[in-house]
């Protein structure tokens, strides 16, 4: 090897620590994402609450003091529609009076998680008009997913970590 190649080997070779520090710099503040799909088929208002309002609350606290972040999806499908409709007054749950009385609060937990927790809602576009739901009838960020076994196979194919919400 000629003085030149020696010196760009020394060279290369002198740098090589700075650079794995800088590597493994640049990995550590790299910010982790937690990523789960909750599959929300329970019409039971107290597991809704628990499961879903609250917990993301907990869980993005959890993640956030861990200087990771946590994105939650929500697809909705089976008795859950009901949680995430405008006016229970014109729909099929207007005689379900504990829905009706909560339903002010829970309209306003359920929009306080999507702006303030990120959470997407998509809800089963299928099901849902045998329901006898329109889009006009959900909340406006709720996103429709032609279905629910759809939306789950896109979010788990995306590396969401697949979470039941069941009765």
């Amino acid at each position: 090897m000629n003085k030149l190649g020696n010196i760009l080997l020394l060279g290369a070779l002198a740098m090589t620590p700075m650079m794995a520090e800088n590597s493994d710099t640049k990995k550590s503040e790299e910010v982790v994402s937690k990523k789960v799909v909750f599959d929300l088929t329970t019409g039971n208002l107290k597991t809704f609450e628990q499961r879903i309002l609250s917990g993301v609350a907990r869980y993005t606290a959890h993640y956030e003091g861990k200087l990771q972040e946590f994105d939650p999806v929500v697809v909705i499908h089976g008795d859950a529609y009901k949680f995430f409709v405008k006016n229970l007054a014109h729909s099929p749950y207007k005689d379900q009076v504990v829905l009706v009385k909560a339903n002010k609060d829970l309209k306003k937990r359920i929009a306080f998680a999507h702006d303030n927790y990120g959470v997407e809602f998509l809800m089963c576009e299928a099901n849902m008009r045998k329901a006898k739901l329109t889009e006009k009838d959900i909340y406006p960020f709720v996103k429709l997913v032609p279905s629910s076994t759809m939306g789950l196979i896109d979010k788990q194919n995306e590396g969401y970590a697949y979470i039941p919400v069941r009765d």
